[in-house]
Order: structure tokens, then sequence, then C-alpha cells
């Protein structure tokens, strides 16, 4: 009889195979590497690893940073670019989010094995990678070979980002938008079993009524945590997985939301019906809830092709930073 973990090594195979299409086309390759610096993927694990063990917290701040990187811009490491004397206004100046500092860390740790030769934004796909390895329990081969952008533009941020209210149609229309597909936005929603929000995003469902498709006994624990926003408290941290381990990543998110215990209109949404897709994505939150291991392997495709997305590769305008906060010629 097959074991779980060959299961999970089967399923990975095959996704694998279906989506190396999806990354050649981008540019992308396996292994891209392998020669120029062999210990490039093996230096971030390590660094990732280490932080980890540390902070348990820093392996879904990985994975946010790169959905933020790839959503805005493609995944060109724009998210990571400090504010300038010409650009004030980055991307990161617009959403708080956490692993700055550690991704410059890891950079450096990359540099020191292969000075000028591994892109912010390839190290930030290998990091988000290895998040998924460290807490998920599965891993997969990240294809590699991105460029590093030239701009980071505030404004692009909430054009880019789907926002924690949207409604299901809206998030179709933004995955669409990224070349996404409905499949890609339940499985790539699973993250939020794991990592922090701030309780800003979660009151507009608390107060002043709570959402009726809210859990009464979930909703009567977060008003514990999140107060009403005249009371302040809008940054005060909220696990996004409140029923179990909120630093393991699993398919634990779709029990939660079938329940009704979910932080985000974005995710409740998922059980709703349009005219285009009826209960389809409400059918996919049953699935993956009752297929751990056929998510995992979904997971594990949906990373790779977001990653492939609007990517800099080759003769594109991009660089390989020799630090991730700042451009080779910054000012």
């Amino acid at each position: 009889m097959a074991t779980a973990s060959n299961k999970v090594a089967v399923l990975m195979a095959l996704m694998a195979a279906a989506l190396s299409s999806v990354s050649m086309a981008a540019g992308l390759q396996h292994g891209f590497y392998y020669s120029s610096c062999p210990k490039a993927e093996d230096t971030v694990r390590s660094a990732v690893q280490g932080m980890i063990r540390s902070d348990p917290t820093m392996g879904a701040a990985f994975v946010r940073l790169f959905f933020h990187d790839c959503f805005v811009r493609g995944c060109d490491a724009s998210i990571l670019l400090d504010q300038t004397t010409n650009n004030t206004q980055t991307e990161k100046t617009t959403i708080p989010l956490r692993g700055y500092d550690a991704m410059n860390k890891i950079k450096a740790d990359v540099e020191a094995v292969c000075p000028e030769v591994v892109s912010c934004a390839d190290i930030l796909a290998f990091a988000a990678r290895d998040s998924v390895a460290a807490l998920g329990g599965f891993t997969f081969h990240m294809p590699s070979g991105r460029l590093d952008g030239f701009q980071s533009v505030a404004a692009e941020v909430f054009q880019g980002i789907p926002s924690p209210a949207f409604h299901l149609q809206e998030l179709l229309d933004n995955f669409a938008a990224k070349g996404l597909n409905a499949e890609d936005l339940v499985v790539l929603s699973g993250a939020h079993s794991f990592g922090l929000t701030h309780c800003n995003f979660v009151t507009p469902r608390l107060y002043p009524t709570v959402d009726p498709t809210m859990n009464a006994t979930f909703a009567a624990a977060l008003k514990k945590v999140c107060p009403p926003p005249r009371n302040g408290g809008g940054f005060i941290s909220v696990s996004n997985n409140r029923v179990t381990d909120p630093n393991k990543l699993s398919n634990q998110f779709y029990h939660n939301v079938a329940s009704g215990q979910v932080l985000f209109t974005s995710d409740q949404t998922l059980m709703d019906q349009t005219p285009t897709t009826g209960n389809k994505t409400a059918a996919m939150v049953a699935d993956n809830a009752a297929n751990p291991i056929a998510w995992m392997a979904r997971f594990a495709g949906a990373m790779v092709k977001m990653g492939s997305i609007e990517v800099l590769t080759g003769t594109d305008p991009g660089e390989v930073r020799k630090f991730c906060f700042a451009t080779n010629n910054a000012s």
C-alpha cells in the first residue's frame, strides 16, 4: 500500500509536469543556479529554517511577501525596495508587512557565497517554498531565473492586491487578471491556515453587527481580542487560524471556512455562488478539506504558477541587486 509520503511525491511530480510549460513559457527553469551558484538554494533554506525555529510566524510572513510581490508588478522583488530621494512612495509604504529585514539577511548570506549572482526575486520565491516545507511538511521545485525590477510604486499596490473585503466575483476577476483561475484562488487561500493579520481587517465583520456568515461563538471570542474601531486597537495582531495551530500550513483553512470560522470576507465568500461559477468554489473548499494530500499538491502547483506572474528574465529590463532594499543605481 502506498504511504502518505509516496502519494505526496506522486502528486507533486504530476503537478510539476503539468506546470513545467508555464514556467518555461515565462523564461524560468529548474536548477537555474546549479552551475553559477550551486549552494544558492541550500543557503536560502538554511537561513529560512533558522529564522522559523526562532520565530515560527516568519514562515507565513515569507509566503505573504511572495504573494504581495507577485500580485503587484509581477515577481520582481519590487516589494522589497526602500524609499529613495526620487521615490518616496514605494510598495512597502502602503501595507505593514513583515520579513524585510529577514530578506536582507538572507540576501547577505547568499552574497557571501555567490556575489551578484542570485536575484532577490528568486531568493524570495525560494524562501516562500522553504517556509511551506518547514511549516507544511511538503516541498516542491521552484523554478528560478527571475530578475529584480527597477521600480516600486505605492499606488499600484491596491490595484493589484485583492482586498480582504472582496466578494467572490471580485476575487475571481482579480486572479484572472494575473492569469490565475478559480482553483488557484481557492488553493492559495489555504495559506490563511497560518500567520498573523491585524484587527482592522477583521472588525468590519464584527461591528456594528456580526456578519451572519460568521460562527457566533467564534465572533464572540474575536471581539475579546479586537475592540470596536472607535476604541482603537486596529493594529492588534490576531492569528489567521484561531481553531488549531496558527503556525501550521495545512488544509485546516477549508474546515474553518465551512464552519464560518475565518477572519475575512474574502475567505468566507468562497462558499458563495456566482452566475458564472455557480457553487464551484464551495465544492473546491469541500474537496480540499477532505483531501489534504491533494491540497498539498495543488498548493505547490499554484505557488509555482503564481511565481511565474509577469517575471523578468533573460534580456528583460531587470538586474540582480546587490542589496534587496535598493536597486544597484539607487538614487
